[in-house]
Parts: C-alpha cells; structure tokens; sequence
C-alpha cells in the first residue's frame, strides 16, 4: 500500500490541491490543446509548457527550496494564469509523473495540480482542473490515484468485503479528493443515477469523488464503514468520509445524512455537508507540500511588472555582491599592508633572520610585534 504521509502543515485556504491519473495515450497533448484554446478564448492570461529542467531554474527572487523542484520522474510542468471575479489572480502548475511502475498496464500517468488565489478560494471559481484538462468525458484524466475510482462519475461499491474494507482505506488514505458515500433506498431511474457532484459549484466539482451502494448493500457497507472508519451507512443516505489520520474533530454524524432521494433533484442537505467538510483544514500530506512550494518557490510566469520587479531586484542583489566583492578586496589590502608593517618591525627593517640571535628585546618578540601590529589595523583609534 502506498504510504501518505502528512505534514503538521494545514492547506492554506487560498490554495486548490489536486491529484490524479490520465489513462489516456497522450496526457501532454490533451493539456496543450486545451490552454491553447483557453488562452484564444481569453479565459487564460497567459500559460507556458517546460521540461523538468527548465522547471527546476529558479525564477523568482527569494531562496528556493529544494522542494520547489519537480522531481526525476517529471514529465512536463505547465504553468497557467487567469482571473477569478475580474480582479483576483490565480496561479496554478499542473506537473505529469511517469508511473512508479512501468510494468502494470494502463496505470497512467500520474498529474498534481496546485493553484493559489490572491485571497481565500471561492468554491464557484472556474475549477482549476479544466483549466488544464478539457471537460470532456472521453479524456480520461479523472481517474484518483486509487484503482477504479474516477471524478465525474457515481462510483459502485465492490461487491466483496475485502475489497470494500481495502477501497476505504485506500480513498481515506492516499487519496487528494473528498469522498462520499451514497445508498440507494431502490434502484434509481435515469435521472437519479447522475452523480450528486454535479450539482456542487465548479471549484468542488472535481475534488468529490462520489461511491454508490446498491440497495443489497446496505449491511456490508455498514459494517466495513463501522470497522474501518467509525462511521455509520445509513440506508438510503449517505456519509462523508473522514480522512486519515481522522481530524479528532471530525462529527460522523454532523456528516452524516439520513435520506438523499435520488430522482434528479438538487440533494441541498448533502451538498452543504460536502462544502462545510470541504473547506475545514486538513494536514497536507508532504507530496502535496511539495506542490504548494514549488507553485510559490519556482514560479516563472511573470507579469510585466513582476519582470520588472525581477529585473530590479536582480540588479539590486548584484550591486550588494559586487559592493561585498569590493570590500572584501580593500579588507584584504589593509590586512596584507599590515603583515608586511608588522614583519617590517620584527625584523627591524631588514630581511627575515637579518637580526643577530640574542639581540632582540625580551619586549620585542615577533609574537608580540604582530599582535601590535593587528591590533592596530582591527583598531585603528589605538595608536
């Protein structure tokens, strides 16, 4: 099982994490072609496409960490900018993986995308995923990095117990989206069947993940919840999901809903529980840690007035290194004219050993004529 670790870091709540994989045959060329085409339509400010080693050059003006690098697995990093309710900047970076294991079929290609607002993230800003992917169903990059879950889609329960314990505990685990699970009381008809993320605002749309349980499912999904996450399946309603490790706050039944009618109407109940869990904080694991710097340490889109500000500050940090390069030269001037003042007076004038030995004062010792002498130039009042 892969491992998730956290960091004791909250994700900021101007920020928009996401983790995922493309099944399709060419993730980088789908991404492209869509920037292209939001960028034409002037939905995007600007966007640009680089390899890992353009990436990992540091643009941006205070120190970068080393976490701000995409790694030697990257792909392709792409950057986009654009603005939410007219006056807010958002910046993102999408960055495509190869998968960890070359030797598993159609495991995809794995993608982290993380962007960040110049204020508090609004749930009804455009999604940051189909700024990058194109909100089509035959592009297949909504898979979660957990097998046989998808975004956009109602997710069937397994049918084995095992499996079913196995798919909790990898979604509360490694998993990046918020997932919920719904029962249903019968089966539904065509209408109930389209998943509830569908009515949720755009910025939440593609970080649910939505699981069904079919109406003969209800004790097993029951049991495996109860067992595996402390929480209760109620028949014909539905549960959001706590994640690991499980906030100590986290209410089961404050997320719990007793009935969701699923016959195509708008689940309110459901949905305000799914953005009341959405916008708590919850401890960044370090994969996504490691997004959030390198979105704010290795940045290279800039603005015009960024450029400038990039140009000024960078002439800045050459005047201080060339002002430190001078005085270090005139330091280091002074220092050797003072050895040669002190050498001078040990050797009264003359070439080393020059003096008879016995002659010299007790008083005029080499060790005490250069401690005279450096005294003299660390100090130079003390005459």
């Amino acid at each position: 099982m892969a491992k998730n670790s956290t960091s004791p870091n909250a994700a900021p709540d101007t920020a928009w994490l996401g983790r995922g994989r493309h099944l399709g045959p060419e993730p980088e060329q789908d991404v492209r072609r869509n920037l292209i085409a939001l960028k034409a339509a002037g939905v995007l400010d600007d966007f640009l496409d680089l390899d890992p080693v353009e990436a990992a050059r540091p643009t941006v003006l205070h120190p970068r960490d080393e976490s701000a690098d995409p790694g030697p697995s990257a792909r392709r990093l792409f950057e986009a900018r654009w603005r939410a309710d007219d006056d807010v900047t958002v910046r993102a970076q999408l960055t495509t993986y190869d998968p960890e294991s070359r030797r598993k079929e159609g495991e995809g290609v794995t993608w982290v995308l993380a962007a960040e607002a110049d204020r508090a993230w609004e749930p009804d800003w455009p999604s940051p995923a189909t700024m990058f992917w194109p909100d089509s169903d035959r592009v297949a990059w909504d898979n979660d990095t957990v097998p046989g879950v998808r975004l956009r889609t109602a997710n069937h329960l397994p049918k084995d117990d095992d499996e079913l314990r196995r798919l909790l505990r990898d979604c509360t685990r490694q998993s990046w989206f918020v997932h919920v699970v719904v029962h249903e009381a019968m089966t539904p008809d065509a209408a109930g069947q389209q998943p509830v993320s569908t009515f949720l605002p755009p910025s939440l749309r593609h970080l649910v993940i939505e699981h069904r349980g079919t109406p003969e499912q209800a004790q097993i999904a029951d049991f495996a919840m109860k067992r595996e996450l402390s929480v209760r399946m109620p028949r014909g309603g539905a549960v959001v999901l706590p994640r690991a490790p499980q906030d100590p706050d986290y209410d089961a039944e404050r997320f719990t809903v007793r009935s969701v009618f699923l016959d195509g109407s708008e689940p309110t109940e459901l949905l305000e529980r799914i953005k009341e869990f959405a916008a708590r904080p919850w401890p960044l694991p370090e994969e996504a840690e490691r997004a959030l710097a390198r979105l704010r340490q290795g940045w290279h889109l800039l603005t015009p007035d960024e450029e400038l500000a990039h140009a000024q500050g960078m002439v800045a940090k050459y005047a201080e290194a060339l002002d430190a390069m001078t005085t270090s030269r005139d330091l280091y001037r002074e220092a050797a004219e003072a050895a040669q003042a002190a050498l001078a007076e040990v050797t009264g004038g003359g070439t080393p050993g020059s003096a008879a030995p016995g002659t010299a004062k007790a008083e005029s010792s080499p060790l005490k004529a250069f401690t005279k002498a450096f005294g003299r130039f660390r100090d130079p009042g003390n005459k």
